[in-house]
């Protein structure tokens, strides 16, 4: 079943975004130098459940050799790493920032991501958030809106090595 819905979502694109909102923010050479060129996720919204669609990327990521910082308020660690309560409390530099919150939340997370230079902003598969994508773009930071870290890292594992 998540064949045919992902065979159909490649047909038929998130109607909710723009074709123009789509060449902008989920550009394929982007989503290749993002890949590359990060090594340190901080994971908004990182639960510690497993079977949690945040926790299954994460893992995904971490096993593939980025470094996972989670950022969750309401635990204290998640994949074996300590959780912080926000962006500006982590204490090192963040490559990019993997949103997995609601569209509401993504404004005021990518404010805090700009406010801590973070390299870049990913909203996953179907959280979208134009304004925060936009604010993200006006800053000079690479953002991708509505596509799965973990599928576009499947994608073009080959070209990464």
């Amino acid at each position: 079943m998540v064949l045919k819905s992902n065979i159909l979502r490649t047909l038929n694109p998130n109607p909710s975004m723009t074709a123009e909102q789509r060449k902008l923010y989920q550009n394929p050479e982007a989503v290749r130098k993002i890949l590359k060129d990060t090594q340190t996720i901080a994971v908004v919204g990182l639960s510690a459940k497993p079977y949690k669609a945040s926790y299954s990327v994460a893992n995904y990521m971490h096993a593939a050799g980025y470094r996972i910082i989670p950022v969750n308020p309401q635990v204290d660690r998640v994949l074996g790493e300590k959780s912080y309560p926000s962006l500006s409390d982590i204490p090192e530099h963040i490559d990019l920032v993997d949103i997995f919150r609601p569209p509401a939340d993504c404004l005021d997370i990518v404010k805090e991501a700009i406010a801590c230079k973070a390299g870049a902003v990913w909203l996953q598969l179907e959280i979208i958030s134009p304004e925060a994508a936009e604010l993200a773009k006006q800053a000079g930071m690479p953002a991708i809106m509505d596509l799965c870290f973990k599928i576009e890292h499947r994608r073009y594992q080959d070209e990464l090595d």
